[in-house]
């Protein structure tokens, strides 16, 4: 993970403290006031009245007119940024600026589908405000994703006429108007109610079905004569058939897969069905040491909604010495990971945005080796601290969430945090802590866990010996247990908190932090939605 951190104007704190002055007026009250009005309700009002003082934009009458008005300026903005993006093309005259290049042609492609697709939703009552904020936060996340990519190789002036379009302080704005329907709605009724189910009752009887591998869709194996023996060329078969949303179902059979898979947006509803995580492997071994982005090391990396992995290995083997390098890349909504085993060692897990549920996994690195932008429970999972090089500490979490309106966080939820079994000898000597802040508004919750004795007394750690983001993040441990739990010696930022409300730790549930009753019976895989 590049070592980059966005910092948000202090006048976008104190517009976070006062949002519920500001957004006093009732939600279909008119207005004469005009555009300068309404941009001063938001974090960002310059950049708001440049943008919504040119044109033919009319003067919003309702909130939700302005809410509307804000997210096509946001896609308009988008839009250019994405041709500024085309034109950096012919300035890739190395290797490295064409990989920086192709994750932010990637990733502003990503953002203009998640601004289409949150506006194309509230315009026509398809999706609901929680939805929204979710890919509004996806959104912001690939843009900050983008320009990290460049830190990781030392080509921050390359992209930078992309951040001379200021789409990231109007994706941020647009954050800020439509948390207010948010916060509407959960005063009304239940968030989970506005959630479509996004699997079918004959899927949901398919995945929970006993012979689930006979109903495979396609078969992946290494043995003579097989049709695909690579998983990457299964997915682009794929890829070209008509298939609508109907799940498809990829067998992948015992073996090593040495292969560098991305699964994108193209592909919807995809399961990859392993053999069991011993003996179903997927390897690779990019990492930043050897030139790549973060982005771009991963082994398996996925965008498509509603992506279930089973029973597989997902594994990047660069080792401790060639820094940031990524075994799985999540950017996929409504994702499942179950049964799964991911290893690595710095940036393991890049759990990047949107929803996702991991079950009964492990997750083996050194360090920030679970991190991103996600809105991710891990249930009954292991999360296991291997052997750093020698002087370094191990970090588990270091969650990404740069604006305060972000509705993403990292729960770890009925889990055991353990040493991996080569950290044992050597416990003693090696410094672990429960999370970092990655950005200013970082938030990370531990819920009912068994913590054991190599995480430090402290619990967690700063950024680099810095006070950065101590008093905006959100941290807190509920109800955890084992010789790591005493929560005596823990940090005294101003963040972080001992949690001792039932309601208030069950914020960070299966079913209030993903919204996880709606969609996750669908898929057939077991979860505890409370706490």
């Amino acid at each position: 993970m590049a070592k980059v951190k966005f910092f948000l104007p202090f006048l976008l704190y104190v517009f976070v403290v006062f949002s519920s002055v500001t957004w006093s007026l009732q939600e279909d009250e008119e207005t004469g006031e005009d555009i300068n009005y309404w941009c001063d309700t938001t974090p960002h009002p310059q950049q708001c009245k440049y943008f919504l003082s040119r044109g033919a934009h009319h003067t919003p009458r309702h909130r939700k007119d302005f809410r509307m008005l804000v997210l096509q300026t946001a896609l308009d903005t988008a839009l250019q940024a994405q041709t500024c993006n085309t034109e950096l093309r012919s300035k890739c005259k190395s290797k490295r600026k064409k990989l920086v290049w192709l994750d932010c042609q990637k990733l502003v492609n990503n953002t203009i589908l998640q601004l289409n697709q949150t506006l194309n939703g509230l315009k026509h009552n398809q999706s609901s405000d929680f939805d929204a904020q979710t890919w509004l936060s996806a959104a912001l996340t690939n843009l900050e994703t983008c320009f990290s990519g460049s830190q990781d190789l030392n080509l921050t002036n390359f992209v930078s006429p992309l951040k001379s379009h200021n789409l990231t302080e109007m994706i941020s704005n647009s954050l800020a108007v439509n948390q207010y329907f948010v916060k509407q709605k959960l005063k009304k009724q239940d968030v989970d109610d506005d959630f479509p189910d996004w699997v079918s009752p004959t899927d949901r009887k398919l995945l929970q079905s006993s012979s689930i591998h006979m109903k495979a869709n396609i078969i992946v194996s290494q043995a003579r004569g097989s049709r695909f023996k690579t998983i990457q060329s299964a997915l682009n078969f794929a890829a070209g058939l008509k298939r609508g949303n109907k799940r498809y179902i990829i067998y992948i059979r015992s073996g090593v897969y040495r292969e560098n898979i991305n699964i994108g947006n193209n592909l919807n509803n995809i399961m990859l069905l392993g053999d069991g995580a011993r003996t179903t492997i997927i390897t690779g071994s990019r990492s930043v040491g050897q030139g790549f982005t973060t982005y771009s090391s991963a082994t398996l990396g996925v965008d498509g909604i509603g992506f279930i992995a089973r029973g597989i290995t997902i594994r990047n083997t660069a080792g401790p010495a060639n820094k940031q390098a990524v075994a799985l890349r999540s950017s996929s909504d409504l994702s499942v990971y179950y049964a799964c085993s991911i290893e690595g060692y710095q940036d393991t897990l890049f759990v990047l945005a949107q929803r996702q549920f991991y079950k009964t996994c492990y997750i083996f690195g050194t360090i920030d080796f679970i991190f991103g932008n996600a809105a991710v429970v891990f249930q009954t999972c292991m999360i296991m601290a291997r052997r750093p090089l020698k002087g370094q500490a191990n970090i588990i979490t270091a969650q990404g969430r740069g604006d305060p309106f972000q509705n993403t966080g990292i729960s770890i939820h009925n889990s055991r945090i353990m040493p991996a079994p080569d950290l044992r000898p050597v416990v003693a000597s090696v410094r672990t802590y429960l999370g970092r802040p990655w950005q200013e508004y970082s938030r990370t919750v531990y819920i009912k866990s068994f913590i054991d004795r190599h995480i430090d007394p402290q619990g967690w750690s700063s950024w680099d010996g810095t006070n950065f983001a101590q008093n905006t993040l959100v941290y807190g441990e509920y109800g955890c247990f084992g010789p790591g739990s005493s929560t005596s010696r823990r940090v005294k930022w101003r963040g972080y908190k001992v949690i001792r409300s039932a309601s208030e730790a069950s914020q960070y549930t299966v079913e209030r932090l993903i919204a996880g009753r709606s969609w996750l019976p669908a898929t057939g895989i077991p979860f505890s939605p409370g706490l």
